[in-house]
């Protein structure tokens, strides 16, 4: 059985962001369920074509919104969505939301996603670290987007094998304001009573998280 699951995080003025937002998961929910039956006959070599073109249609909604609502006029939204399948996991992101995965038995999570930012390519190549990353001025200027001035859009798609007890964590930049990658893996393991989820959010906000803080946490069985 097929399941997915997404993060988004929206920018604009006014109400734009929380309107841009709420239209990519309407539209994960109107277009994705359509493809779940490919799965059953193989998707190997289908999946990129699926998950571009969910991204490319939420894409133009979001630009036709925007050009035709002066309250919707430059709305953008980040996208970091899990398709579970059996036995394999097939994501897409564009934005600076994040995918990180955690083996069962691992001590270090992996981002499956790479942000869409001039400091995140500077940080990847090595030209400023972590630390000089969470304060550069222009860390929160996104290269690519859904909507806004975006022309095209290029997701970054992937598959990964997963076996039962392996972690996924799927949040906006907003969490990762207040913590770096080593904390994540204990706090995805904590027995916190009211879930995983939950204490991540509580510790990035502890911690001096500013912006939107999102979480979701999901385990495989």
């Amino acid at each position: 059985m097929d399941f997915a699951f997404a993060v988004s995080d929206g920018m604009g003025g006014a109400r734009a962001g929380e309107y841009a937002s709420r239209i990519a998961m309407e539209k994960i929910a109107q277009l994705l369920p359509r493809s779940f039956q490919q799965s059953a006959a193989g998707l190997e070599t289908g999946f990129t074509d699926v998950l571009e073109e969910l991204f490319d249609r939420t894409h133009r909604a979001l630009i036709l919104l925007g050009g035709s609502y002066e309250e919707c006029a430059g709305m953008e939204a980040t996208l970091s969505l899990c398709w579970f399948t059996p036995g394999r996991l097939y994501f897409g992101h564009i934005g600076d939301s994040r995918i990180y995965y955690l083996p069962a038995g691992g001590k270090t999570v992996k981002q499956l996603t790479q942000d869409d930012t001039h400091v995140a390519w500077l940080l990847r190549q090595g030209q400023i670290n972590e630390r000089q990353a969470r304060s550069h001025p222009r860390r929160n200027v996104l290269q690519k987007a859904l909507g806004g001035a975006n022309q095209f859009v290029d997701p970054q798609v992937g598959a990964v094998a997963y076996e039962p007890g392996d972690l996924l964590l799927l949040c906006t930049d907003g969490l990762i304001e207040g913590l770096y990658d080593y904390d994540l893996a204990g706090l995805m393991r904590a027995p916190e009573p009211a879930g995983p989820a939950r204490l991540l959010v509580e510790t990035a906000l502890a911690k001096g998280a500013r912006d939107n803080v999102t979480a979701l946490v999901v385990e495989v069985t």
